[in-house]
């Protein structure tokens, strides 16, 4: 009788491959339902009784993220695969590309184009994410560091670190990227619908450079830019 396994053609060596699949479904959701500030705030009361209490609890959601996408896989690579991490982007890379690459594109491309997006109302409505921010500025600095560290370092290196070069090995750059990109691409269901098409695109292009560079870092220093820009510019408004 045919085993449910066989009937899945599970395959030992493949173990890396469905530990990548499967991570990304089961940690996005972790985080998504408990990881997130909503949740935050019910269930820690100390946060509910301070004026910056939603300031606390989006940085506590930031921190949440950097548990499960990068801390987490993180471990996983270097002491269950006992692999460098630098062969999931944690180099520099093609240094002379990569930071050419950033000093053009911050000045010319993205601060322009998030500019414009700032003055957008659904992209007013939806950030910052701490709405506190406005009633608290001198919290500002802290959370986008927070932002910056916690959030897009995670994600750069879950999505174009780890999953990117971990699945590349197996089934080539192109479904890599295409993978990696659905699956970014789904965690901004909610957002307004330009930034969920935006991150299609980004979500390629980023790939594209990552790979490219051997590194997370440039993609990084771009995706938090937009971020950090994003904020500022819609405050500023």
């Amino acid at each position: 009788m045919k085993s449910l396994l066989d009937a899945l053609e599970y395959k030992k060596r493949d173990m890396h491959l469905y530990v990548l699949l499967i991570s990304a479904p089961l940690l996005l959701t972790l985080y998504w339902y408990y990881g997130n500030a909503r949740f935050l705030l019910k269930i820690v009361p100390a946060f509910q009784n301070n004026a910056a209490g939603d300031i606390y609890a989006h940085i506590m959601q930031f921190a949440s993220f950097f548990l499960l996408t990068f801390l987490l896989p993180l471990v996983y690579i270097k002491f269950i695969r006992r692999e460098s991490p630098a062969e999931y982007g944690l180099q520099m890379g093609d240094k002379r590309y990569g930071f050419l690459f950033v000093l053009i594109a911050v000045p010319l491309i993205v601060a322009p184009l998030i500019y414009i997006a700032a003055g957008m109302p659904d992209i007013r409505a939806e950030y910052p994410l701490s709405k506190a921010l406005y009633q608290h500025r001198e919290w500002v600095l802290w959370y986008e560091l927070a932002y910056v560290v916690f959030y897009y370092i995670a994600w750069e290196f879950f999505f174009r670190g780890f999953l990117l070069f971990g699945i590349k090995k197996y089934w080539g750059a192109m479904p890599a990227v295409l993978i990696q990109t659905i699956s970014s691409c789904l965690i901004h269901l909610g957002k307004p619908d330009g930034e969920i098409l935006g991150s299609i695109v980004i979500g390629i292009l980023f790939g594209a450079i990552a790979l490219r560079t051997r590194s997370i870092w440039y993609v990084f220093i771009l995706h938090a830019a937009i971020g950090v820009l994003t904020d500022v510019f819609v405050m500023l408004r």
